[in-house]
């Protein structure tokens, strides 16, 4: 990617005068279709279940969750600023690795990214005690959890991602979004969602990984040690690959106990851009600089699998 090109689409303040908006896309909210996908996926887990489908509950679910990932994202960068990572990535492929931006480039202060945060925050455990209300207090546990590894993932002084952890906090959180969803649904706990939703959890965890890749000058830089950091690039290309071949094996052991529908198998068709993206990987490990389509595969699969695992649990209940 040029870099001339990469900059120009950075956000700026002249660009955004509106302070609304400046907040709103500090959110990066082009990233949270992930959790969306996965929201359905947990609901479509409690419906193919049995549960009866609650509408609104539903709709708190979906805005709860896509605001604690926002919160997530601002965090992250407020962290990353702190930790002078985003300001050291001179490699960054924008919009998908070094941040948003909006910190070094002057859209946001560090003090606004800071309570922007922990508005968002804040207005999930607000939302979150209305839900409480509406189902079973086992809801809490999950919606704790979430926003600990939400936070513990960059924030001093766990830091779970310069530690080598980044990769189980992606995947355990994710995994919480589809087994919260399921939990308001369904009331209660239950191994199905944990099962179904462990595919999903990893194919997002590879979007972490790659997205690593282009980081991983500055991440050593500043300490960050996580494992693409840890390992020589050519080594670390490898670990896409164990993580694909993980979710796509759970996902085809899952058919065949007969945990999913055999309408499932579709959603290996995920496995399509995300071989094309372990390929492209491989190749260029060392030259981050061409790894955006990549990524942006790596994302697609991830949304695909959802919405083919969801679309499949549909399906059945009406065959």
């Amino acid at each position: 990617m040029n870099k001339n090109a990469s900059l120009a689409v950075e956000p700026s303040l002249a660009r955004l005068g509106n302070p609304w908006l400046r907040y709103f896309l500090a959110t990066r909210p082009a990233f949270l279709t992930i959790t969306l996908v996965g929201v359905l996926l947990g609901l479509a887990i409690a419906w193919h279940s049995g549960s009866a489908f609650a509408a609104l509950t539903a709709l708190v679910t979906v805005l709860l969750a896509l605001l604690a990932h926002a919160g997530v994202n601002v965090l992250n960068d407020y962290y990353d600023d702190l930790n002078g990572a985003d300001a050291a990535n001179t490699d960054r492929l924008f919009p998908f690795t070094g941040g948003s931006r909006f910190i070094q480039n002057g859209v946001l202060t560090a003090r606004q990214t800071l309570l922007l945060g922990m508005a968002l925050f804040l207005a999930v455990m607000l939302g979150g005690q209305w839900l409480l209300g509406h189902t079973a207090p086992g809801l809490l546990w999950i919606g704790l959890a979430g926003l600990f590894i939400g936070w513990a993932y960059s924030a001093p002084p766990l830091q779970l991602n310069s530690r080598g952890l980044g990769e189980l906090c992606v995947a355990t959180g994710f995994l919480l979004i589809v087994v919260g969803a399921d939990f308001v649904q369904r009331g209660t706990f239950a191994a199905t969602p944990w099962l179904i939703g462990l595919p999903y959890a990893l194919l997002v965890t590879n979007i972490l990984y790659i997205n690593q890749f282009p980081d991983r000058s500055a991440d050593l830089a500043v300490g960050k040690r996580h494992w693409v950091a840890r390992l020589t690039p050519d080594q670390a290309a490898h670990g896409y690959g164990l993580i694909l071949l993980l979710a796509l094996g759970w996902l085809i052991g899952l058919i065949a106990a007969g945990r999913l529908p055999v309408w499932s198998v579709i959603a290996l068709l995920a496995g399509l851009p995300a071989f094309m993206a372990a390929k492209d990987l491989r190749r260029f490990a060392a030259q981050p600089a061409r790894l955006a389509p990549a990524i942006r595969a790596t994302i697609g699969a991830a949304h695909l699998l959802a919405v083919l695992l969801a679309a499949s649990l549909v399906l059945d209940k009406f065959k």
